[in-house]
């Protein structure tokens, strides 16, 4: 874990629980009407737990979210004549409201990505006036078509491939966030891009592999760096800015 004296991050979680459980069902091939609630649990479950370790500002409803598959999970394992009683009008299956809900949020998402294709199309076709171009935005999460979530998956696969380590090596390192961020500034002015992986290609221990990611999530929040993927789930590049 970070050092209370290391470099602090401090990025907030844009997408909420339920972004993180069409994320899951995207990623899994499954259908929305018949989630595989233990398999999905287990997975958030891993999803906040990295949260957590990297010290993001998780919202209160991503702990609510979690209780509530919990729920269903337990719910799901008793037979139909020991689950609690429902009203009449509301279904036996325990997954069902999650699923209303997740059906119904999925439509607002696809219906605000719409919109702003329009308006960005709109923008191309209409010119516009010195005075009505926009203060450029406050730092922030910037991540083109890789969302949170495909960091923190990549994140864990790099976690993962470290096996063991040696505690001489653990207490020996001399790694910092600040370190990392250099050194990810370095390689992307030079290189121009990198892949994700290779940023962690070198690293033997998991705190290494914690700084190298804090580094690059700070980079991002401060629109020097950018992550993209060649297609959904796919290779995720880290490009420099246009602009940095």
């Amino acid at each position: 874990m970070i050092g209370q004296d290391d470099y602090k991050i401090r990025l907030e979680v844009f997408e909420g629980p339920l972004d993180l459980l069409l994320y899951l069902i995207k990623k899994e091939e499954v259908d929305i009407y018949d989630i595989p609630i233990e398999r999905i649990t287990s997975q958030y479950m891993e999803y906040l737990n990295l949260m957590r370790m990297l010290d993001l500002n998780i919202a209160g409803e991503f702990i609510v979210m979690a209780a509530t598959l919990m729920m269903i999970k337990s719910r799901m394992l008793l037979p139909v004549e020991q689950r609690p009683e429902v009203e009449e009008e509301e279904e036996d299956d325990p997954r069902w409201d999650l699923v209303r809900q997740l059906v119904e949020y999925k439509k607002f998402k696809e219906a605000a990505a719409y919109l702003q294709d329009r308006e960005l199309h709109q923008e191309n076709v209409f010119g516009r006036s010195v005075e009505d171009v926009p203060e450029e935005n406050e730092p922030g999460l910037a991540l083109q078509d890789v969302s949170i979530f495909d960091l923190i998956a990549a994140f864990n696969d790099a976690l993962k491939r470290i096996k063991s380590e040696d505690l001489g090596q653990i207490f020996a390192e001399q790694f910092t966030v600040a370190d990392k961020l250099e050194y990810i500034l370095a390689v992307i002015t030079r290189e121009g891009q990198i892949r994700f992986s290779a940023l962690f290609a070198g690293a033997v221990t998991r705190y290494e592999i914690v700084c190298t990611f804090l580094a690059l999530l700070e980079l991002i929040r401060l629109r020097q760096v950018n992550a993209v993927q060649d297609g959904r789930f796919g290779e995720i590049q880290i490009v420099k800015c246009a602009t940095a």
